[in-house]
């Protein structure tokens, strides 16, 4: 009796594990926005994005970071805001234009490999590069290592 039981809890396991490893082989790996390049390019050159006419902080200069992976037919998934300086209504519009983005698999890509990355997207920043960079960096995302 005992057999059978440790035979059934060793097969359960075996079978718990066996469904968890599609998961765990699909998972993206985390690749710094600099470092995308070598896995994906961005294919577009414009991207429509639905900006709020009125909202809390739309004109004040801001940025949303975007997470989001790419799948293997270039395609963001999972798009999602996962920061934004000031708090403010623009989450929406920088969703929908990550969603629209479009990539192509680099030459070192040819698998298609998907990847998790992050993009983020200035509002009203201004024109001076460091004045710019300084608007941008409370949207800067640790944990995304190169590839």
């Amino acid at each position: 009796m005992r057999t059978t039981t440790r035979f059934a809890q060793s097969l359960l396991v075996a079978a718990v594990v066996a469904a968890a490893m599609p998961a765990v082989a699909q998972q993206a790996h985390r690749v710094a926005p600099e470092q995308l390049s070598n896995n994906w390019m961005l294919l577009n050159r414009d991207v429509s994005v639905d900006v709020p006419n009125s909202g809390v902080n739309i004109y004040k200069p801001g940025c949303v970071a975007v997470t989001y992976e790419i799948g293997s037919d270039g395609v963001p998934m999972n798009v999602q805001v996962a920061k934004m300086s000031p708090p403010s209504d623009l989450g929406k519009a920088a969703v929908s234009a990550v969603s629209n983005f479009r990539y192509g698999p680099s030459l070192t890509n040819k698998n298609h490999t998907p990847v998790a990355t992050y993009y983020v997207i200035p509002f009203n920043a201004p024109d001076d590069p460091a004045q710019r960079a300084q608007v941008m960096a409370p949207c800067k995302l640790p944990g995304y290592g190169e590839t």
